[in-house]
């Protein structure tokens, strides 16, 4: 099972849009990156704000707007099989050398930037229970 846990959106005030999310809507801020990126989270999902100067990973011109989600999965095997087969095409693997971790990208439909990854700041991924074998109080 995938679960979003990233949006990356491109600003061109990374430190206002920042504030505006960290006091209008009590995102916390994680950490601030060499490369002027920050991450916020609500406990559970991760926005980075990028700058326009970071370079996409598909080398595309950057905009001011959301870049890609990402998702976080219970088995990255299967769920990368699952991706590719649905018509994805892999961009290539960041390491982000931080507490994000990396970040698996991928293309698909419709010229969308898609993540697999971990992010700082995200909740994990549980199993889910299969039908029957669990109830809930």
């Amino acid at each position: 099972m995938a679960k979003i846990r990233h949006i990356a959106y491109r600003s061109e005030d990374v430190g206002g849009l920042a504030d505006f999310f960290a006091s209008g809507l009590g995102m916390e801020i994680i950490q601030r990156r060499g490369n002027g990126a920050i991450d916020l989270s609500d406990g559970t999902i991760n926005i980075t704000l990028l700058p326009m100067a970071i370079p996409r990973a598909d080398g595309r011109p950057s905009k001011p707007g959301i870049e890609h989600i990402g998702f976080t999965v219970t088995d990255e095997s299967e769920a990368r099989t699952r991706i590719e087969a649905a018509g994805a095409k892999i961009i290539g693997r960041r390491e982000l050398g931080s507490s994000v971790n990396y970040e698996l990208k991928y293309n698909g439909p419709q010229d969308i930037e898609v993540d697999l990854g971990h992010w700082a700041g995200t909740a994990p991924v549980e199993e889910e229970p299969l039908v029957g074998t669990a109830t809930r109080s």
